[in-house]
């Protein structure tokens, strides 16, 4: 038997935090989701500006950089190449996801939506906030 890191809802709170500085810098409001480990969504934030499909977005983002331990980008990169990736379950091959690891194990994901070119570096930002403790 091993033992398996969790997210808490402080760390989900210094995740959120450090992507909303982000999307200030990059003078955006952005839609925010964090998931668990197992992809379930712990947070979610849509501020008002932003449209009801960037809740799916975000979470899907979140979800496919949770159960694939790497960016959604390297998930919309692998569908370049081969098309039959769409197919892989729960997952959006859209750049905007980024795994959340700790000690080496992923423990979740940030996704994020509505700042366009920026959603992956706002995401990073949040995964940073977790990693750089």
């Amino acid at each position: 038997m091993r033992s398996k890191f969790s997210l808490t809802l402080e760390d989900v709170h210094r995740i959120v935090a450090a992507c909303r500085r982000e999307a200030d810098r990059v003078g955006r409001a952005a839609t925010i989701a964090v998931v668990d480990g197992s992809g379930v969504l712990m947070y979610l934030e849509r501020p008002d500006d932003q449209p009801a499909n960037s809740v799916d977005m975000a979470t899907g983002k979140a979800r496919t950089a949770a159960f694939r331990e790497r960016p959604s980008s390297s998930l919309e990169a692998r569908v370049k190449e081969r098309p039959g990736f769409l197919t892989y379950p729960n997952a959006i091959a859209v750049t905007g996801g980024v795994p959340l690891v700790y000690q080496s194990q992923c423990v979740g994901g940030v996704g994020v939506s509505g700042v366009a070119d920026d959603d992956e570096v706002v995401a990073k930002a949040g995964a940073e906030a977790l990693s750089g403790e």
